[in-house]
């Protein structure tokens, strides 16, 4: 099983575990970070996030009469 995980490397835990981490050369794989601001397979930009959210919140509150 692969679990993606998100560490802050500007905070001294964050850090601290990614030398931990770094350290096991067996089972750990670091994916190359993209700088060019394309989302990965399956997730959403902002703007698609935010369009999806405001589509679902309007239908739900359409439904119970308050919108």
């Amino acid at each position: 099983m692969i679990h993606t995980v998100y560490i802050d490397d500007e905070d001294i835990d964050g850090r601290e575990l990614l030398d931990e981490i770094r350290r096991n050369r067996r089972g750990v794989r670091f994916a190359p970070l993209t700088t060019d601001g394309a989302s990965p397979e399956g997730y959403m930009t902002v703007e698609e996030f935010c369009a999806e959210a405001k589509k679902s919140l309007t239908g739900i509150l359409n439904g119970h009469g308050i919108y």
